[in-house]
């Protein structure tokens, strides 16, 4: 296990009492560097969405808990946000609860000279991933999605 899982893990961990006790459930958790700032977001969510007060309230009591647990050494910044409406769908049970939504697919390279794709997310499984398009099934490896997002309908 990589030193970013084992503090994605132990977060999620110090996350879950408190993302219950706020009535919010727990979207994502990543440890990520960028540039020479490490941050530690967690992303929160529930049916009707999230407020800059759910944010706040989690934020604060999860900032404590970190601090009481200590086990990240390096200094980094804590985020606590939405998913956004646009979130990526980084893991299974974020595609599961995806089926039958609009989804828009880039990959890491072209693919029939093509690295965008949009459709309904029909399926997955642990090597690939099935969008409709009109009447048109595609299926696409998962080794070869550098992202999936929910698409945004404006």
């Amino acid at each position: 296990m990589s030193r970013r899982e084992e503090y994605e893990m132990k977060t999620e961990k110090l996350l879950q009492p408190i993302a219950e006790a706020g009535g919010v459930s727990i979207y994502d958790i990543e440890y990520v560097k960028e540039g020479s700032d490490y941050y530690l977001r967690a992303y929160i969510d529930k049916p009707e969405g999230v407020n800059i007060q759910d944010c706040e309230n989690v934020s604060r009591r999860l900032s404590d808990a970190l601090d009481r647990e200590d086990f990240i050494p390096e200094a980094y910044i804590l985020e606590v946000s939405s998913p956004g409406l646009g979130r990526a769908l980084k893991k299974d049970k974020h595609l599961q609860t995806a089926i039958g939504q609009d989804v828009e697919i880039k990959l890491f390279k072209p693919v029939d000279k093509c690295r965008d794709f949009s459709g309904v997310l029909e399926s997955f499984d642990a090597e690939q991933v099935t969008i409709r398009n009109g009447d048109t099934p595609m299926t696409l490896k998962r080794a070869d999605i550098a992202v999936i997002r929910l698409a945004i309908d404006f």
